[in-house]
């Protein structure tokens, strides 16, 4: 009789323990280590966006810089210049040298997945210290914006 007492308590803690590591999802699980250079963000000419391709090889098209030039004065003239000089963000002349096209679209329409993720919109959330918000921009407002950067910047 001791014997079978002795070997129900080894198999019921056989089981018991196998049930807890299963449950548990045992000892044997590793966390994938992460290299921080690896992961970081890899700096993409045209942001992080649905905007890849803008073809702006045309001349400026005048009834988009004026409505560029509206939205400027309407959502963006408060915090930027047409000039170099920064106000709460950074000014525009020259930001079409800098930038694609691609990258000012994905920017104004993508802004938090664009300050989230792109390492160019980083730095300058950085010299800023204030977030650009999200002024609602569809693409063909987008691509106005452009239009009229172009012009400010003399294209």
């Amino acid at each position: 009789m001791k014997k079978q007492n002795i070997f129900l308590l080894s198999l019921t803690a056989i089981l018991s323990s196998a049930i807890m590591l299963s449950s548990c999802g045992g000892s044997t699980t590793e966390v994938a280590k992460t290299d921080s250079a690896a992961t970081a963000p890899v700096a993409n000419p045209n942001g992080v966006g649905e905007y890849t391709h803008v073809d702006i090889s045309a001349a400026l098209n005048e009834d988009m810089v004026t409505k560029g030039k509206g939205i400027f004065e309407l959502k963006c003239s408060a915090c930027h210049k047409l000039t170099d000089a920064k106000l709460v963000g950074p000014g525009w002349a020259g930001v079409t040298k800098r930038r694609t096209p691609e990258w000012i679209m994905n920017m104004v329409t993508n802004t938090d997945a664009m300050l989230n993720q792109d390492p160019e919109a980083q730095k300058l959330l950085e010299l800023c210290l204030v977030r650009m918000p999200n002024q609602g921009l569809n693409g063909e407002d987008a691509r106005s914006m452009v239009e009229f950067m172009r012009k400010n910047d003399g294209q």
